[in-house]
């Protein structure tokens, strides 16, 4: 299964960030979310300080749109994930540049269909 942070992890039942996490586990996939307010979300704490460090992780997928990414450029590229899932109305050019720089593989995709189609 693939260790995957959500980045811009929320509790608010409404968002698919929120859905995000939820289907993630129930397939089996380990979620650590990020986001900007502490909170709780899938019987996991929302972590709101980037000093923390998370380790082998496979995936970011990104519910944070581009106007508010600029400030987590250095935190996304430092978990060295494996991909970058860009969920609709995330995409940012500037962004995936730098990724590829790092040799970080980037998908525009929304990570609940492709959950729901088994192609995660």
């Amino acid at each position: 299964m693939k260790k995957t942070v959500v980045l811009g992890a929320t509790n608010n039942p409404s968002r698919f960030a929120y859905r995000a996490v939820h289907k993630l586990q129930q397939q089996g996939h380990e979620v650590v979310p990020v986001g900007i307010r502490k909170g709780e979300v899938g019987g996991k704490s929302i972590i709101n300080d980037r000093s923390i460090e998370i380790k082998d992780v496979d995936t970011v997928t990104l519910y944070v749109g581009p106007q508010n990414q600029p400030d987590w450029y250095d935190y996304i590229l430092s978990l060295k994930p494996k991909r970058i899932i860009f969920n609709p109305g995330t995409e940012n050019p500037e962004l995936e540049r730098k990724a590829a720089q790092q040799n970080i593989e980037t998908l525009h995709h929304c990570t609940l269909v492709m959950l729901a189609s088994n192609s995660y």
